[in-house]
């Protein structure tokens, strides 16, 4: 049993050791505290020799080295013997180096060995003087055996303390172990401090336990400071390893390459971890089916892997393991634990689907379709139903002409072959195919060929059938223009058995222009009207007759005669765009395009020139400049007005066939073709005039003036006869008019501004005047004098009394003398009818020049 401490030297070895500490000191960076240990002279191998305070000197530790291989220093500061040591000398010291790998801090611990013989020695001279060697009441390391047999209770160690030589002592402990769980696992005797434990303990429940001892007197005192005890429960090897799963289920493609990984398996063991007893190897005992051997394991790490490339899912699809695990770094006498690993073996296309026979016969009726001849079967080693195993067939020769196909019948995996196409017999009787089978999947094996194959042959059976007529289409060239009754071969059927036409008749079944005939007996055509190539229904210059052919036994066939018109040139070149517009602000020409129905052979280049019209200028107004083949540039010459004209252009094609076009050109005030509105009616010369919108409006608003002027004259004249006025009994400021009418009549009113009359009817009662209107000033009514000043008016008091008006030439009055006949003639009227005339006229004549004005502009 060891402790820490220093122990007491004479004079001259005490001044060796404190030299030596020094020197070692002084070479340390960053040194700890000097820990002494007393050893005894010799020392077994994994001896336990005493234990430092590492996390004291450098609690962040992560790193410890030992200067000196024959001593190992654990976490918690145990110091172990590594070899078998024998101190020659009193003292031996070593070096501890503690580092952070983090951070790259590090410390250092001088650790030195006494030898204990002369501790003791120097222990017992120094009794004689009595002095005492070291103290005793000190942490003491202490461990127990995991599940100790006893016999218990089981003396672990003694705790002592230096004062029971001057008192007498008791010692007592607490803790876990002691008075809490598991109580009364350790106890200590009062008196000696010797330490037992009572009952064996499993470490994995409790890997250590911390006690605290006490050393008292009788009295109470407490001499001694608490001593921490630490009582570490020495790991037994008594838990298997067990693997974390009972079965192990793994899957692997065949064919795969040596050493491709097929999983991992796993075991714990519960006891000290970086020990013997936690140290695990991983093994296959056995393997179902026994040969070949395909699998391995890694003893360290627990995966498996291939060790061989013959796995063929086709012979094994399954593999059964049996896997051991065992402590002890797999030594014999180390615990283990088996378990069970199911390895899959994964499909592959490693097999080709294989025809069970080589060839096959099969036959079929010509003109048969859409009907199945054979079925072929296919053999495939790989796992059914799926894309290595389904089959895909293709016909890889003799069916250049499509007539047949083949498909896989999903639910057998069998080649279906269709007829799609009718076959003919009188052309071959006999068809013989190559068809291929692969899988959906790609194919992975090493076989050279990656398809089979098979020949089918296929015997065409013979039909008694009807007319056959082939081609469908037929072709005969006819000029157009031809004359009628032009004769020309037409349309032939034969009988597919006797390749003849003999006793086949002819029937026309469509004719849209009802332009040939078709002779019964020999097919032949003849002209019944006159071909015309360009007619509207004919395309291509190709015109197609639908005929029937029937047998003698009534089996009919429908053939197209197809009749190609051979053009002639009976066509001149045209101007489809009769109409243009030329905006004359920002063009001064437009072009014209001419096409010729007829075969590019009796077309372009074309000539144009003006057609020259009787009584007209058209070679002075108009010029005609080629731009191309088919078209030319009309400009106009001279300025001519705003208007539509008409302008003929002959245009002849390449061989002298000629035609004139009349163009309509209008000649619009625009800037684009859009804004041209002119619909006045086409002239041949240069005096046509067109209206503008501006114009038509302006002659429209005048209209609409006149016809105001003349509704408020009549209105106003009506108006005045219905109601007559009667003159106010005070007339001053007012003006009379006076009427220059010879003869009794109806009074008339004239206003001053010369603008409106109206008639004014006298009453019975020999109410007599006339009455103008105006408005002046405030918008009173005023009957003006022609020679102004005072004005009088007398009242016939009789019906048969009358008034004249007379003239004052100089003075300027009026009078009104007499009323004859309850009429009363106002002379002397200052404005007549005539004079209403001269002046509405010239202003009616203002307007019409000004909307004229307007049209021309």
């Amino acid at each position: 049993m060891a402790a820490a401490g220093h122990a007491g030297f004479p004079g001259g070895a005490l001044c060796r050791q404190l030299l030596l500490t020094l020197a070692i000191l002084t070479v340390a960076c960053d040194a700890c505290k000097t820990v002494t240990l007393h050893v005894p002279s010799k020392l077994d191998a994994e001896k336990f020799i005493g234990r430092v305070n590492l996390k004291e000197c450098f609690k962040s530790a992560n790193a410890i080295h030992s200067s000196d291989p024959d001593f190992q220093i654990l976490e918690d500061g145990s110091v172990y013997t590594t070899n078998a040591i024998l101190l020659s000398s009193e003292k031996r010291t070593f070096t501890i180096s503690l580092a952070n790998t983090e951070n790259q801090e590090e410390k250092t611990m001088l650790v030195l060995l006494e030898r204990q013989t002369k501790v003791l020695k120097r222990r017992h001279s120094q009794e004689k003087v009595l002095r005492r060697s070291k103290r005793r009441w000190a942490p003491i390391p202490c461990s127990v055996p995991e599940n100790s047999l006893g016999p218990f209770p089981l003396f672990l160690q003694q705790i002592q303390s230096d004062t029971a030589q001057n008192y007498t002592i008791y010692y007592s402990i607490r803790g876990p172990g002691v008075d809490r769980e598991p109580l009364n696992l350790f106890y200590v005797e009062r008196d000696t401090g010797n330490l037992f434990c009572t009952r064996p303990v499993d470490r994995e429940q409790y890997e250590s336990f911390e006690l605290v001892a006490f050393a008292t007197t009788p009295d109470g005192y407490t001499p001694e400071l608490p001593l921490p005890l630490i009582i570490r429960i020495e790991d037994e090897n008594d838990n298997y390893p067990i693997f974390t799963e009972t079965t192990y289920i793994f899957a692997v493609s065949e064919n795969c390459r040596i050493g491709t990984t097929v999983g991992q398996v796993c075991a714990t063991d519960k006891d000290e971890p970086d020990t013997l007893h936690t140290r695990l190897k991983y093994s296959i005992i056995e393997q179902l089916p026994a040969s070949p051997v395909v699998f391995s394991m890694h003893p360290t790490t627990g995966v498996i892997t291939t060790s061989s490339s013959q796995l063929d899912r086709e012979v094994f699809d399954k593999y059964q393991l049996k896997i051991k695990v065992q402590d002890m770094d797999g030594q014999y006498f180390g615990l283990q634990t088996t378990s069970a690993c199911v390895i899959n073996i994964d499909d592959v296309n490693d097999n080709l689907p294989t025809f069970t026979r080589s060839s096959y016969v099969t036959s079929v009726e010509e003109n048969r379709i859409d009907v199945e001849i054979l079925r072929v079967t296919v053999e495939d080693k790989d796992l059914i139903n799926t894309a290595n195993w389904r089959a895909n067939f293709t016909i890889l020769k003799g069916n250049e002409n499509g007539n047949f196909k083949i498909v896989t019948d999903p639910k057998t995996n069998e080649g279906v072959l269709c007829v799609v196409k009718p076959l003919n017999y009188e052309e071959k009787q006999q068809v013989t195919l190559q068809i291929g089978a692969v899988n959906e999947a790609p194919y992975s094996g090493s076989s050279r060929s990656a398809m089979n194959t098979a020949t089918v042959t296929v015997n065409v059976q013979n039909q008694d059938e009807g007319p056959e007529c082939s081609p469908a289409v037929q072709t005969v060239r006819i000029k157009e223009n031809a004359p009628v009754g032009t004769q020309s071969s037409g349309y032939k059927a034969y009988d597919p058995d006797t390749r003849s036409s003999s006793g086949i008749r002819y029937k026309k079944l469509n004719d849209p222009q009802g332009w040939v005939t078709i002779n019964e007996n020999s097919g032949s055509v003849t002209t019944f009207r006159s071909l015309d190539r360009e007619a509207e229904t004919i395309r291509n210059g190709m015109y197609n007759v639908t005929v029937l052919a029937t047998d003698k036994d009534g089996r009919t066939c429908t053939g197209i005669l197809e009749i190609i018109l051979e053009d002639v040139n009976d066509n001149g070149p045209s101007i489809p765009k009769q109409q243009v517009i030329i905006c004359k602000p920002v063009m001064s020409s437009v072009e014209i395009v001419a096409v010729d129905p007829d075969e590019p052979i009796h077309g372009p280049p074309f000539d144009f020139s003006l057609e020259q019209v009787p009584s007209s200028d058209i070679y002075r107004m108009w010029r005609l400049t080629k731009i191309n083949d088919t078209a030319a540039r009309l400009s106009y010459l001279n300025d001519p007005q705003f208007g539509q004209y008409t302008v003929p252009i002959r245009v002849t094609d390449r061989l002298g066939q000629s035609l004139v076009t009349q163009v309509k050109v209008a000649v619009c005030d625009c800037v684009t073709e859009n804004d041209c509105n002119l619909r006045v009616s086409p002239r041949t010369d240069n005096g046509g005039v067109m209206l503008g919108k501006w114009a038509i409006l302006a002659i429209l608003l005048g209209i609409a003036l006149l016809f105001c002027i003349l509704f408020t004259l009549i209105c106003g004249a009506s108006g005045a006869a219905k109601k007559p006025k009667v003159f106010p009994d005070d007339l001053a400021q007012q003006n009379l008019i006076v009427s220059n009418t010879e003869a009794p009549g109806d009074d008339r009113v004239c206003s001053t501004n010369g603008f409106s009359a109206h008639t004014v009817g006298s009453s019975a009662q020999g109410i007599c005047g006339t009455m103008g209107s105006g408005v002046k000033g405030g918008g009173q009514e005023t009957i003006e004098m022609v020679k102004g000043g005072h004005q009088t008016l007398e009242s016939c008091r009789g019906a048969g009394q009358h008034h004249t008006l007379e003239s004052c030439k100089g003075g300027g009055q009026h009078t009104l003398d007499s009323c004859r006949g309850g009429q009363v003639v106002a002379e002397n009227c200052k404005y007549a009818h005539s004079e209403w005339y001269s002046f509405t006229q010239p202003r009616l004549g203002e307007e019409s020049i000004r909307g004229h004005t307007l049209i021309k502009n």
